[in-house]
């Protein structure tokens, strides 16, 4: 019998809704106060002019009706054929950044579109989270699972300036702590590969997730695009991308310190190949993922085995 080596989402979903949950990502026409000049223009380092959202189809310019085309569309594609349930997936930029009128008009236009829809999952900074934000979200409760993705990518305040991130982990604490009042779960960021990052830091942010108790992690390999800041560095020879063997290494360290009850929501990164540059053993996800269960078997890690250590 194949041990089972680390809590998959697929699986977590599958327990919580009774039969196998899709999400439909969504871009809801959200922008950044990294962007937008209330903290910056620039954006994080690592981040292309579409945020999250580069893969995202069937936008249009009006965003409730946009927001309404991408869910249907999903929904009435072969990808809505593949599961029942669905969760709607607010991914591009910061979407808890406007006023608590225009986000539940959003939220509430991709939950009306279809009963199959069980879940309300929304991406954002923890400096985009407060008591407001948070009641409102909590108000859909009663009929929908909610979760909250929160930016970290590392707990090195450091490293973050030099993204410029635009929050601190403190931020991170704080949101995190209030998503929790309100009974909201959280899924923190890490990625693997930031410039000047050491092992160390990867795994004292593991540490700060553990200890915060999230329920959910995205585990992501550093890429570089174009239009980012970091694009910029890697034609110039300021950034070099780690290699497979180092992420997959990584990967293996992380699990084994990561909290078990933690749901991993994926392990590998899924970048945009219009915009993509390095490295190129990234768009190879599924030789990735391979890689990353055959270091698991190799060494016999379980997530968690050695989370007292991170």
């Amino acid at each position: 019998m194949e041990k089972i080596r680390y809590k998959h989402l697929n699986t977590h979903l599958k327990d919580m809704f009774g039969e196998r949950t899709l999400k439909i990502c969504i871009d809801g026409g959200f922008t950044c106060p990294n962007r937008d000049g209330k903290i910056s223009f620039g954006g994080c380092l690592f981040c292309g002019e579409m945020g999250a959202g580069e893969n995202i189809k069937y936008r249009t310019d009006k965003v409730l009706e946009s927001i309404q085309s991408q869910v249907l569309g999903f929904l009435n594609s072969y990808r809505g054929e593949r599961a029942n349930k669905f969760i709607a997936y607010f991914q591009s930029f910061s979407n808890t950044y406007g006023d608590i009128d225009s986000l539940k008009k959003k939220y509430d236009t991709a939950l009306a579109c279809s009963e199959k829809i069980v879940g309300l999952q929304v991406s954002t900074r923890p400096d985009c989270i407060d008591e407001d934000v948070v009641k409102l979200l909590a108000s859909y409760k009663g009929k929908y699972y909610v979760c909250v993705e929160l930016g970290l990518q590392t707990s090195n305040d450091k490293i973050g300036k030099f993204l410029n991130r635009g929050y601190t982990k403190a931020d991170f604490e704080k949101a995190t702590t209030l998503l929790h009042r309100y009974g909201i779960d959280v899924v923190s960021h890490l990625m693997i590969g930031l410039p000047n990052e050491t092992e160390q830091d990867v795994l004292e942010t593991v540490g700060l997730i553990n200890r915060l108790k999230c329920e959910g992690i995205k585990i992501h390999s550093t890429y570089v695009i174009a239009g980012s800041g970091l694009g910029e560095m890697y034609k110039t020879g300021k950034y070099t991308p780690i290699t497979q063997e180092y992420y997959v290494d990584m990967v293996a360290k992380v699990i084994s310190r990561l909290d078990k009850d933690i749901v991993i929501h994926r392990i590998n990164a899924d970048p945009p190949k219009c915009l993509f540059l390095a490295p190129d053993w990234i768009l190879h996800k599924k030789l990735v993922l391979n890689a990353i269960n055959r270091k698991l078997d190799e060494d016999d890690i379980i997530q968690g085995q050695y989370c007292n250590a991170s």
